[in-house]
C-alpha cells in the first residue's frame, strides 16, 4: 500500500505542475495581449479558459480517488488536501487570465490606449507570484512560499494607485470613463491572480508543516 500511496502522490505532483504550466501561459499570454495590444493572442487566452476548466475537473477527480481508494494519513493526505485546494485556485487564475484578455478588445475599440505603469509592475510581480507558489508546491518549500506571502503587499499597494489614478482621470477626463473602468478592472484582475498565488503558497506551508497560516498576520510569521 505505501508503494502505491506514493506512486499517485507522485502523479499528482506531475498533474499539478502540468496543470501550473498551462495557467501560466495563460498569465504570460494575456499579459503580452495587454501590453501589445494584441486582440488575436487576447482571443487564443479566451478559448483556452475552456481546456483549463477541463483540466481542473480531471485534477480534482484524481484527487477524490486517491482519497477514496487509499485513505491517505497524516503528510499524504495534507498533501491531497492542499492539491485539491490548489486546483481550484489555479482555475480561478485562468478565468482571471481570461478576463484580462477580455479587456483587450474592450479598450481597443477607441484605437491603442496606454496603461499606467503601476499596472505593468502590477503584472510581472503577480505572474511571479504565481511561477514562486508552484515551484514552492514542487519543491515542498515552505520558506518560497512564506516569500510568496509577503509580496501580496506589493501588489495590493499597486491596485491602490491605479484606483485612485483611475477616479483622478475620470474627473479630468469623463469622457474616457469607459477605458478607465476597463483599466481599473485589469487592476483588479492582477490583485486577485496575487491573491490566488498566495493562497497556494499558504497551502504549501500547510501542506509541509501542518500549520494553516490563512487570516494571520504576515509579521506575526517572521
Amino acid at each position: 500500500m505505501t508503494r502505491h500511496i506514493e506512486h499517485q502522490i507522485a502523479q499528482l505532483k506531475d498533474s499539478i505542475l502540468r496543470f501550473g504550466t498551462i495557467v501560466e501561459e495563460s498569465i504570460s499570454r494575456s499579459n503580452i495581449a495587454l501590453f501589445k495590444q494584441d486582440i488575436a493572442l487576447a482571443q487564443r487566452v479566451i478559448a483556452n479558459d475552456a481546456e483549463i476548466d477541463r483540466l481542473e475537473v480531471e485534477l480534482e477527480e484524481e484527487c477524490l480517488k486517491v482519497l477514496a481508494l487509499y485513505q491517505p494519513v497524516a503528510a499524504d493526505l495534507r498533501f491531497v488536501v492542499a492539491a485539491l485546494k490548489i486546483n481550484n485556485d489555479l482555475e480561478r487564475i485562468g478565468d482571471l487570465a481570461s478576463n484580462i484578455a477580455k479587456t483587450v478588445s474592450q479598450l481597443t475599440t477607441t484605437g491603442p490606449f496606454k496603461l499606467p505603469e503601476e499596472i505593468s509592475s502590477m503584472a510581472e510581480q503577480a505572474e511571479e507570484m504565481v511561477k514562486n507558489s508552484l515551484d514552492a508546491v514542487v519543491k515542498a518549500d515552505p520558506d518560497l512560499a512564506r516569500r510568496v506571502r509577503e509580496e501580496d503587499d506589493e501588489v495590493d499597494a499597486g491596485r491602490q494607485a491605479v484606483r485612485k489614478l483611475v477616479i483622478q482621470q475620470i474627473q479630468k477626463n469623463p469622457e474616457k470613463v469607459e477605458s478607465l473602468l476597463q483599466i481599473n478592472s485589469v487592476s483588479k484582475h492582477l490583485e486577485r491572480i496575487a491573491d490566488m498565488a498566495t493562497n497556494i503558497a499558504e497551502d504549501v506551508i500547510y501542506m509541509v508543516e501542518g500549520e494553516i497560516v490563512r487570516h494571520r498576520r504576515r509579521d506575526d510569521m517572521k
